[in-house]
């Protein structure tokens, strides 16, 4: 890249418009608080450590160490991950995580809720025409239904991703690629749905734009020089609004 080029593309990036690309036709969802409700694990944490706050702490970790992983080259799957964070967070406050409290926080974690307001957002943009998928975290369920087939969710996606195929998390670009390769369309035609901003950051590095849901606990990083969201909204039906407003009406 020369000089002017690259300092143009700064001056993009400085302002948002170097992260806002074309019209997207594929809405790629995160799972995991974007539609499905961990906070629904708060009496099993409240139980096991005297404290749900500690459920955000795990999560956290979890988070922290899905990236540490990749970015050291290992893999380990997601449920092994987050037990074996269970038992050093318990380590942390000093309290005995049992196999069965791993076993109750697993099957929880199959087993959670949607949020609310997600069936009346996924209906919304199902009907204005977007392709919809799903990219997550989580392993798939081989013996049983996935969170999202529990959730009552799955009957809106075309497809589900999960980063088990690549065997690395996102927001490794190579995850977000799999999505476009897989469904035979540029990046720039792919729109990043999260309630994180690592996520979001880590899917318009990968030339896809993004919506961001302020779930509470979330909140835009306001930072120019780094991707923002091209679009922010509070809960799904709103984003859904913003989303055909822009793009199909």
């Amino acid at each position: 890249m020369n000089r002017n080029l690259a300092t143009a593309v700064d001056q993009r990036r400085s302002n948002g418009a170097g992260w806002i690309g074309g019209e997207p036709s594929v809405l790629v969802f995160d799972v995991n608080e974007t539609l499905i409700d961990f906070e629904s694990m708060n009496p099993l944490f409240e139980k096991i450590f005297g404290d749900k706050r500690v459920l955000r702490e795990w999560l956290g970790h979890l988070i922290m160490y899905s990236m540490t992983i990749t970015l050291s080259g290992l893999y380990e799957g997601y449920f092994t991950l987050g037990q074996g964070l269970l038992k050093m967070v318990g380590d942390i406050h000093g309290v005995r995580v049992t196999d069965d409290d791993v076993e109750r926080i697993r099957q929880a974690m199959l087993t959670m809720p949607a949020h609310p307001d997600v069936e009346e957002g996924l209906a919304d943009l199902k009907d204005a025409g977007f392709r919809l998928v799903t990219l997550t975290n989580s392993p798939s369920n081989p013996h049983g239904q996935s969170p999202l087939e529990h959730a009552g969710l799955a009957r809106f996606f075309e497809r589900q991703f999960t980063i088990e195929t690549v065997r690395a998390y996102k927001p490794a670009p190579q995850v977000y690629h799999l999505v476009a390769q897989e469904l035979a369309v540029p990046p720039s035609a792919c729109f990043m749905v999260a309630c994180h901003v690592w996520d979001t950051v880590g899917a318009q590095s990968a030339g896809y734009t993004a919506g961001l849901i302020t779930r509470p606990g979330n909140a835009p990083l306001p930072i120019d020089s780094l991707p923002r969201p091209t679009i922010v909204a509070p809960d799904l039906p709103g984003l859904a609004a913003q989303l055909v407003r822009r793009w199909r009406s």
